[in-house]
């Protein structure tokens, strides 16, 4: 690696002028010098430690908490993988009694090989978000495409739209 040089008569010219100076002035420029290079140091190296160090207890705590969910995460799986296989046949009855249990007269579900389809109208929030956790779990069908609007113009509001789930096979 090469280094760069200054050219002589430029070096010649800064010593000229170096020796030409006072030494009070001297150390004066030195101390400046040295304080320009501390600020430097400061800015660049320990600024952004200390920085670092102050932010660590927050950053800690957070990925402590999404360690727990992810654990939570996992346990959650772990009791899915470990339950039984469930059969066609009792996955789509189990999906027509969930539809009549959680969201009564307001859906249909019709059956076409593996898909369930489930229409709905006036369906609210709490019923669809509590159905499709038991549809999950229960009845091992998986929603694979979801067509939903919000209804506000009846007198019930809620979600109206399709779902379409894909049942265990046969």
């Amino acid at each position: 690696m090469s280094t760069m040089k200054l050219p002589e008569s430029v070096q010649t010219a800064f010593q000229l002028r170096w020796a030409a100076v006072a030494p009070r002035e001297k150390a004066m420029l030195l101390a400046a010098a040295g304080l320009v290079g501390l600020a430097l140091l400061w800015w660049i190296f320990i600024s952004p430690a200390i920085a670092v160090l102050r932010s660590a207890d927050v950053q800690h705590r957070a990925l402590d908490t999404q360690l727990q969910a992810m654990k939570g995460m996992q346990a959650q799986a772990q009791s899915l993988q470990s339950r039984p296989k469930v059969s066609y046949d009792d996955a789509s009855r189990m999906l027509s009694t969930l539809v009549k249990k959680n969201l009564g007269t307001q859906a249909q579900v019709t059956t076409s090989g593996e898909r369930a389809t489930v229409t709905m109208k006036a369906v609210s929030p709490e019923a669809l978000v509590a159905w499709l956790a038991q549809v999950r779990v229960d009845a091992r069908a998986l929603p694979i495409e979801t067509r939903l609007t919000r209804n506000t113009t009846d007198t019930k509001s809620g979600w109206d739209g399709v779902v379409v789930l894909i049942l265990p096979a046969r």
